[in-house]
């Protein structure tokens, strides 16, 4: 697990953020003193998503002028969408809803999934402690013990949905790498996945994030409980040297631009947004929280202990920056990433 001292780095986010001059600071303090804010979170309880969650609902309300609570809500179902979906068009507009949204959900407007009834580029976006890196786990006593075993012999991955993002990464690396993986849908979360492959009923989960073991399973990770055939994301993760990075793996350019693509979503690791249409000093007010809130002790402390990972960050204006930078590339890419995306 990488080390948090990382207090220049995390300054220059602070840097970049929306500042607030003291007038507007004062009006919303105004507004947040004495109010309770929900903050939706897209996933079942107990898994990575909901760990941060509940670490940021701790420390970021003292960041926030007038000192707000936040109490968490999850929302799961639809891979995220119906949190997203609540958060877009149900959530009063004024600052007193905040989410954190499952990384794929910003992108299936674009794949035509007829349940995102949202555009996720009018959310106002917070950012992310950090950002992401897929892997393809599966037991230590598994048959497979390289990324070249999952394309000899067919290799059985957990799912929520057939439609949700593990299941959506599982056809990338298939399509990408010749993988030879098949998709089991149905269990209700990652946390089920994970005991499916501790029971040895599958041989993964589709996709499992380095944030998510270090908070979530450390234990398999001290323990050499699992091996680790594949890594991909928008960087390498420094503690996996030996891993194997899915984008080294690939040679033709048009398949890297869709790699590259298909792993946009861990380039907004874990993003916090707020409804659209919010009055300008409250985004204004959370943002800069956010940035605070990456240089305080305390909850440096308690990511270390959590084992959370908050040591790349990205400004609320560096997502967006994103989604313009997928959503502009060549319809040849993104038509088939759509069909990745969505199994028929």
């Amino acid at each position: 697990m990488r080390k948090l001292n990382h207090f220049d780095a995390l300054a220059g986010m602070a840097a970049l953020l929306v500042l607030i001059s003291p007038a507007r600071a004062d009006v919303a303090a105004e507004f947040f003193r004495g109010k309770t804010i929900s903050m939706i979170i897209g996933s079942s309880a107990g898994g990575g998503y909901d760990t941060l969650s509940r670490a940021v609902s701790r420390h970021l309300p003292k960041h926030i002028p007038g000192n707000p609570t936040i109490v968490t809500r999850n929302i799961p179902g639809a891979g995220g969408i119906t949190a997203a979906n609540n958060l877009f068009s149900t959530a009063p507009r004024d600052g007193t809803t905040m989410g954190l949204l499952r990384n794929l959900v910003p992108f299936e407007p674009i794949f035509g999934t007829e349940q995102a009834n949202y555009d996720a580029t009018k959310f106002n976006w917070l950012g992310t402690l950090s950002v992401e890196t897929g892997l393809l786990i599966v037991w230590h006593d598994s048959k497979f013990k390289s990324i070249n075993d999952a394309k000899s012999m067919e290799m059985i991955a957990a799912a929520d949905s057939i439609n949700s993002q593990p299941a959506f990464y599982v056809r990338v690396l298939n399509e990408l790498l010749g993988t030879n993986i098949k998709v089991v849908a149905g269990y209700p979360g990652q946390n089920e996945g994970y005991l499916a492959i501790e029971n040895g009923e599958v041989d993964s989960w589709g996709v499992t994030y380095w944030s998510s073991l270090t908070s979530t399973k450390s234990d398999w990770l001290r323990g050499n409980k699992i091996r680790i055939l594949l890594q991909y994301g928008p960087n390498r993760e420094p503690a996996l040297k030996d891993v194997p990075y899915g984008p080294d793996l690939v040679k033709n350019a048009e398949d890297r631009m869709l790699f590259e693509a298909a792993y946009s979503p861990l380039t907004l690791g874990r993003p916090f947004v707020l409804p659209p249409e919010v009055p300008t000093d409250r985004v204004a007010a959370f943002r800069r929280a956010f940035s605070d809130m990456l240089l305080d002790p305390e909850f440096i402390a308690e990511a270390q202990h959590l084992g959370l990972q908050i040591d790349s960050p990205r400004t609320g204006d560096e997502l967006q920056d994103e989604l313009k930078r997928i959503y502009s590339m060549p319809q040849k890419v993104l038509e088939r990433m759509r069909k990745l995306a969505l199994a028929r």
